[in-house]
Parts: C-alpha cells; structure tokens; sequence
C-alpha cells in the first residue's frame, strides 16, 4: 500500500493487487494449455477472441472496436455463464486507446454491468500485455474515472486510483 499525500489529504492510494494468475484452471476456465490468450470463445453464433486472467477472481477480457456501442448488455451475460466458466466469470469489453488507454465496460458476475472494477482494470491490463498491445501499464478509463495499472517485474499488479473523503463516522461499542 503506497499512499500519495498533497495539503495534509491522501489524494491517491496504490495497492498491489497480486499475481495474475494465467493457468486455465486455476482461473477457471475448461482449457487446455499453459495460458488462455486470444483463443476463440462462441457466443450466440459469433466469435469472440478472448483472453482470461485470474485476479483473485475469474476474468474473461474481450478486445472490441467501440466499447461505448458495443452491446455489453447482450453478450456479457452469455459470456459470464459460457459453459466454459465452471465458476461463472467477469467480463471486460476493452477498447485499445492508443498512448497505453485502455476504455473499459464490465460485466460482472451475478450483479450485471457495473461502473467500475478495480480487479478488472488489472486483469484486462495484464491481457493487453499479453496479447501485444501495451508493454506493462495503462491508464484503464472506466465510466467513472480512472485507474493507473501496472504489471511490474515482480510479477505483480499495482493499480493506483484517487481518494476522496466520503464520510465522517463514530464507531460507538
């Protein structure tokens, strides 16, 4: 945990997220081989290419053209509960940005689209490494704000995002 301080406020906070986790199934996800990158998933007669990524949590990231028209409602529920998922799994729809930008939509499991995903951004980071897209890190745009990511040498992931006081409280035993 690395905290970035400005007027007496944290205004940014780091934390490492982990190991990605790349084995099939240790994701899970019905596979065989080393690693699921840019294989073909079929989905209501359409193939995707799809690569998958554990965080803790089972990830399924699709790469697409425009993430904003992209029909995440449609297909993210067909993807989170493709036979090929014992344990359901998460979804990003990832539009390349260029300069390291990644635009991200997420369907998550059993709650549906959301607005934000920290474990996400990370997962869909670590897949545009894989995949070629980006070196090590992307700034991951989401549809409220965004969040820094990087895949480090050490083999884990650290994703930075804002701090913003919320709420005062008094815990009374």
């Amino acid at each position: 945990l690395k905290l970035t301080v400005e007027n007496g406020l944290v205004t940014y906070i780091t934390v490492n997220m982990g190991q990605a986790v790349l084995e099939p199934a240790k994701i899970p996800v019905s596979a065989d081989g080393d690693t699921f990158v840019a294989r073909k998933l079929v989905v209501d007669g359409k193939e995707y290419e799809a690569t998958c990524v554990s965080m803790g949590n089972p990830h399924c990231v699709i790469f697409v053209d425009d993430v904003e028209n992209f029909p995440v409602e449609k297909i993210g529920p067909q993807i989170e509960m493709h036979p090929s998922f014992p344990a359901k799994t998460n979804v990003e729809f990832i539009q390349l940005m260029g300069n390291d930008r990644l635009r991200m939509r997420v369907w998550e499991r059993a709650c549906g689209e959301t607005l934000a995903c920290g474990s996400g951004a990370c997962a869909a980071t670590v897949a545009a490494v894989l995949n070629g897209y980006i070196r090590n890190h992307a700034e991951v745009v989401l549809r409220h704000g965004s969040l820094d990511v990087e895949w480090a040498e050490d083999g884990h992931v650290y994703m930075t995002g804002p701090a913003a006081f919320v709420a005062e409280g008094e815990y009374l035993r």
